[in-house]
């Protein structure tokens, strides 16, 4: 025997669905599980066609049941009776549902489970496919389904396919009048303001592994039934635990609902004076404001929600560990080095003991600096498996003052848990609530819209394919930095970095192997570049940690996690993550706040010792600070300059300063990073004779013009920008000086040399053709390109900006718009034929030839063998 049914409280969706299943399912009994809702029982008291018949569940014979077909609904708690067969597995199990696959308990053998704005559409999206036709009722009932949980089509969870399964339903005769009367009531004006209030306020925090979500509001006068609201939006968002917080006039109203037995809904609004059972429930409070109940159902929930976690779902890993033969003084080392208070001491017996940076600091305080750690290791403690309840690890750590537990398997030392990862999982990390609408969270569709919106769809599919590959290989996969930044700041940015938790490398030689793609890998790092066919690259690495030896030295690199992953980056704007892995594709990975900041748009570093240990941080914190339109924060620029006043800066090698310097004076504003500089004292790191003068910032005024000249005149010739400004900014010094500074940054010997020369020899060809126009002599066209020919546009375009005549613009101005690209139209095989023999003389004949057609003394190809033919005759 076959059965439909659905959840507890049935609604539109669950009959809809129920009446295009029946449609796939013709000998099965239609069964509610429960009750139904008051606007679905006044749709049945209206009367309904016999072929529509509902059994009665206490007339099922549950041990005759082959097939049970389940709508909307993946907990087997939520279909009363029938959960306890769904479970048992003696039965073949069909579940449908919009929901994700992640929301259940229940292992369906078939069916369909994919996001979608209604059930109703997957199943009447089948009956299209196989053209099963329904009558204009059943039409009608489907399209109820739909309405209601896409809120008529508006709900930012409708999909296109809503809308076409909604068209065919209405050409099937769905009567929307019916629709209208059933649906469009439930909600006034005042409760869609409502709604959207609490659609935007909603939050969801992680507490003690259990999602547990809260709305608030606050309204003037009172609306009536917003129990309808928790339903909508429980449903819509598909929320585990909801709490509704409603200011009403005088009262607090808070309506609960929970999907999960750790969040006993009845039992938490107990404490605030209300009551109700395990999954639904409410309270009103009077005499407290809404945000004194929000700080009382935030203390309530921390105490109440149940756990139920074990050691491996908060250890840290990898574990930095010692060995037992080393010193005292390496271990203090080693404490320092990873930021911790304790550390695993290990062989290949396993883990002998713990050691402790009290301990340590102790020993070393008694001269003790060559002692090895096992003769003052903790070597009583206590081992947690990963299945250990952390109840028992809180237990033994806070009785017995532990600073570490290791967690062992049958594998070894796979994770520890520490002080901070209890404190952490205790305090449930972030505050439940959040008064601020600028402080919202970005959900996993968000997310994948903005992808979907804003990145090219090849992209897209790639993002997926990493994702996908993630998922074969067992590691989790996640797009970081900049390219997550910019994709919420809505601007273009194609370098996509990937970071895996485990084998980077082979994770990108699995990848490249299944789409075509080559693989540069650098085993020191463990990072790896895939080189798609058309140069395409993605930059992959395993997530780690690094670490400074000293301040301005490059970083030593080590495996780590994620978390240490981003906390090794530079700004907080910069650690954010999005995973691609298929069950968790878009979702937000935001340890420091850094979507915050997104939205406070600034610039802070992640802790106090940044620049100290980098001081290049500085520029990029300048240059993303001009950039993005941010501010740095002021903690952030006291900081920098405490790094300028300590001369970390000095410590930095001229290669690494350089390289900054490039990329701000690259940028597209680079005026506003100079200035930058200049205000915190960083200029003087170039040279300290380079000073943002009055005249300076004319200088560099007219540079930008110049250079913005000639990007529109799309020449196509190759050119750094950079080095233009970086002339500009060196124009006070000497020769000397200039040599010094090229030296000190580290410029490439013969760019140097290049460059030094080339400054020497404009200065000189261009100024006799200052002086020359300056005494306003002719200066003909061949005249000027015969002296500019062969300087470089970076050295010309310093040149143009910083002369003053504006005859010498004009000079250099036609070079490039006119001169530099002509050229005779004869060549040395016309030479030969007029009897020149191979040498000097057919470059000088070309050079007159040329010069004649710059001064517009010949205009075409046989003016030009004229010319020649009378030059030779002459001789």
């Amino acid at each position: 025997m076959d059965v439909i049914t659905t959840h507890l409280n049935a609604d539109f969706d669950c009959i809809g669905s129920m009446v295009a299943a029946k449609k796939l399912y013709p000998e099965a009994l239609l069964v509610f599980s429960g009750a139904q809702e008051k606007s679905v029982r006044d749709f049945f008291q209206k009367g309904h066609p016999q072929d529509l018949e509902f059994a009665r569940i206490k007339e099922i014979d549950f041990s005759a049941i082959t097939r049970l077909i389940v709508v909307d609904c993946q907990h087997s708690s939520r279909i009363g009776k029938f959960g306890e067969l769904a479970k048992s597995g003696s039965v073949e199990l069909h579940i449908y549902d919009h929901h994700p696959t992640s929301s259940g308990d229940m292992e369906p053998t078939g069916g369909v489970i994919r996001p979608c704005g209604s059930t109703t559409t997957i199943l009447a999206g089948m009956l299209i496919e196989r053209d099963v036709q329904v009558t204009p009722f059943e039409a009608t009932v489907m399209m109820l389904g739909i309405h209601e949980d896409t809120g008529n089509l508006t709900f930012p969870s409708s999909t296109a396919e809503d809308y076409t399964v909604a068209a065919w339903l209405l050409e099937r005769g769905a009567y929307l009048n019916e629709v209208a009367d059933s649906i469009g009531r439930e909600l006034t004006v005042e409760q869609v303001s409502l709604l959207n209030d609490l659609l935007v306020s909603l939050k969801t925090t992680t507490l003690k592994g259990v999602d547990v979500s809260i709305a608030h509001a606050s309204v003037d006068r009172y609306i009536g039934d917003i129990a309808t609201l928790a339903h909508m939006i429980r449903d819509m968002e598909n929320l585990q635990a909801l709490f509704l917080v409603v200011g009403m006039e005088d009262r607090v109203f808070v309506i609960a609902r929970s999907r999960v037995p750790e969040v006993r809904v009845g039992e938490i609004l107990h404490e605030l004076g209300g009551g109700g059972h395990a999954t639904a429930a409410s309270a009103t409070v009077r005499g407290l404001t809404l945000i004194q109940v929000l700080e009382r159902l935030d203390a309530v929930l921390r105490r109440r929600v149940d756990p139920r976690r074990v050691a491996r779902d908060i250890m840290s890993s990898p574990v930095k560990t010692i060995s037992p033969d080393c010193s005292i003084e390496e271990a203090r080392e080693r404490l320092v080095r990873y930021n911790v208070s304790a550390m695993p001491v290990i062989s290949e017996e396993g883990v002998l003991g713990i050691i402790s940076r009290k301990t340590v600091e102790k020993a070393l305080y008694h001269n003790l600096n060559q002692v090895p750690v096992s003769d003052y290791m903790h070597s009583e403690f206590h081992v947690a498996s990963p299945d250990t309840p952390i109840t028992e690890i809180q237990s033994y750590m806070v009785g017995g003052d532990a600073r570490l537990v290791p967690v062992v398997s049958e594998l070894g030392l796979i994770g520890v848990i520490t002080r901070t990862d209890l404190l952490r999982y205790s305090l449930g990390g972030e505050a439940l609530y959040d008064l601020s609408r600028d402080a919202l969270q970005v959900k996993s569709r968000e997310v994948e819209a903005l992808m979907n919106k804003h990145l090219p769809q090849r992209t897209t599919v790639i993002l997926h394919d990493l994702g996908r590959v993630g998922d074969q290989l067992d590691l989790t996969v996640y797009a970081v930095g900049g390219f997550v930044r910019d994709l919420l700041l809505d601007i273009q940015n194609m370098d996509i970095d990937v970071t895996v938790d485990g084998d980077g490398i082979l994770f990108a030689e699995t990848f490249a192997s299944q789409f075509g793609c080559r693989v540069k890998s650098h085993q020191k790092f463990g990072t790896a570049v895939i080189v798609f066919p058309d140069g395409f690259k993605i930059d992959v690495a395993s997530t780690r940690l690094e670490y400074y030896v000293s301040p301005g030295a490059l970083p030593t690199v080590e495996r780590s996690s994620l978390k240490m992953d981003l906390y090794r980056r530079d700004f907080t704007v910069n650690t954010l993550a999005i995973a691609l892995n298929g069950d968790s594709f878009g979702k937000l990975i935001d340890y420091f706040g850094a979507y915050r900041d997104l939205q406070s748009r600034v610039i802070r570093v992640l802790h106090n010792l940044s620049f100290v240990e980098d001081p290049t941080r500085v520029f990029r914190a300048i240059r993303f600070e001009q950039r993005l339109n941010f501010k740095i924060a002021k903690h952030t620029e006291d900081l920098i300059k405490n790094a300028v006043k300590m001369e970390f800066l000095e410590k930095l090698g001229g290669r690494r300063l350089l390289a900054e310097l490039v990329q701000i004076l690259r940028e597209k504003e680079p005026l506003k990073g100079v200035g930058r500089m200049a205000s915190l004292g960083l200029l003087r790191f170039i040279h300290p004779g380079v000073e943002l003068t009055p005249a300076m910032q004319v200088a560099l005024e007219e540079t930008r013009y110049v250079v913005s000249w000639f990007d529109l005149l799309y020449l196509e010739r190759p050119y750094e920008s950079w080095s233009v400004y970086f002339l500009t900014l060196c124009e006070g010094l000497t020769e000397e000086q200039f040599w010094g500074t090229c030296t000190r940054l580290a410029v490439a010997e013969h760019y140097k040399e290049r460059l030094v020369e080339m400054r020497r020899q404009s200065e000189e060809l261009i100024g006799n053709l200052e002086r020359k126009l300056a005494r306003s002599e002719k200066v003909d066209n061949s005249e000027i390109y015969f002296t500019l020919r062969g300087l470089p546009v970076e050295v010309l375009l310093y040149h143009m900006a910083k002369s003053r005549s504006a005859e010498v613009k004009r000079c250099i101005s036609l070079y490039f718009t006119k001169l530099d690209g002509m050229h005779p139209q004869i060549g040395g095989e016309d030479l030969k034929e007029l009897g020149v023999e191979p040498g000097p003389l057919y470059r000088e004949l070309l050079d007159l030839v040329l010069s004649a057609r710059l001064n517009g003394k010949v205009a075409s190809r046989e003016d030009e063998i004229q010319l020649v033919r009378e030059v030779l005759e002459g001789v």
